[in-house]
């Protein structure tokens, strides 16, 4: 698996431990729906001014988020013959996360890998937009992240 990383923000450090987390996190993700690892994913860490003009651009949504996500499988013009097959695009506004790892009383570091791992399976095909796919999500999120020993202090 190949994790490219992009921090277009400045306003929130992010260390090789959290780094280290979300490379388990990815992997983790894959081995958890029976992916190979020969998967490229896109990273991208940006502020909530960038989340939201992402937001608004390609959601229609006029406000910040936590994440986007950009899957990029299942598309037939995607389907070429590469070494590392592209996974998709993952965006995360770091503001935001820190935010929310206040808001719900865990960590920043458990927040973003939440994110991740949340983005990791919508780049693999899943969605909450009913309460019965909410629930398959959440559950493959709590799995992954249980194995990882990543839970909610």
């Amino acid at each position: 698996m190949q994790l490219i990383m992009d921090n277009r923000q400045d306003k929130i450090e992010v260390r090789d431990e959290l780094m280290n987390t979300i490379k388990n996190v990815t992997k983790e993700c894959l081995k958890y729906e029976g992916f190979d690892e020969d998967y490229e994913i896109s990273l991208s860490f940006v502020d909530n001014d960038e989340i939201h003009k992402l937001n608004k651009l390609y959601r229609g949504i006029d406000r910040e988020t936590d994440v986007l996500s950009f899957p990029l499988i299942g598309d037939d013009e995607f389907d070429i013959e590469l070494e590392e097959k592209a996974l998709g695009d993952i965006v995360i506004s770091m503001e935001k996360a820190l935010e929310q790892s206040k808001e719900y009383n865990h960590s920043y570091e458990r927040e973003v890998a939440f994110l991740v791992c949340h983005s990791m399976f919508h780049l693999m095909g899943y969605d909450h937009d009913t309460e019965e796919n909410t629930k398959i999500m959440r559950s493959k999120e709590e799995a992954v992240l249980v194995k990882l020993g990543i839970v909610r202090m």
